[in-house]
């Protein structure tokens, strides 16, 4: 569980203002999908002048200003846009593994928790062949125990000590994935179009 507990994200502080560099780090080390396409538009913008997007609503409220009418199908919210949606996958598939959610029947396999996590994070926003990919790599998930081995870099530990740093681990991982929800919310920046 290590991998995850090296690199956790931030607390939020009383103003939920993400920090950008810090929010890009975490992100870089999640042991997942996440395309690194989308965290490089959010990284081109920031490094172009840090001090102006210290923050993901400060690039946000910046690219409305500068994109009008084409915002937010551009540039930096647009790539954050897909990848808070990559960040809620995640918080979905962890939160289920570690409840204890599972396939009575093949309670090492994780098909349950992935089908779970993309239900409500990415299966409204891909179309048939999208989906039917899903399908596909569900079918090549490593199994449970694989999976927590790994979270540990290969060190064997018991199940109950790696799914409590998984708990730990979501603490301030899911508010962070919820305040960017919430941003996007207020800011009417989301978009419901299917890939």
């Amino acid at each position: 569980m290590a991998l995850l507990m090296d690199h956790q994200f931030r607390l939020l502080p009383a103003d939920k203002q993400v920090e950008t560099r810090p929010f890009l780090e975490a992100c870089s080390y999640l042991p997942f999908f996440i395309g690194k396409s989308c965290s490089l538009n959010i990284i081109a913008v920031y490094e172009s002048n840090p001090g102006k997007y210290k923050t993901l609503q400060q690039i946000l409220e910046a690219e409305k200003e500068q994109h009008g009418s084409q915002w937010p199908r551009v540039g930096a919210t647009l790539a954050l846009m897909w990848l808070k949606r990559g960040l809620r996958f995640i918080q979905v598939f962890l939160q289920s593994v570690a409840d204890g959610e599972r396939d009575e029947a093949n309670p090492n396999l994780l098909r349950v928790n992935f089908s779970k996590a993309y239900d409500a994070s990415l299966r409204k926003y891909h179309g048939w062949l999208m989906q039917n990919l899903h399908k596909a790599i569900m079918y090549a998930a490593p199994y449970k125990t694989d999976f927590l081995k790994s979270l540990s870099k290969g060190r064997e530990v018991k199940d109950e000590e790696c799914l409590e740093k998984i708990r730990k681990f979501l603490n301030n991982f899911s508010a962070t994935v919820d305040t960017i929800y919430e941003v996007f919310s207020k800011m009417n920046a989301d978009l419901e179009y299917k890939v």
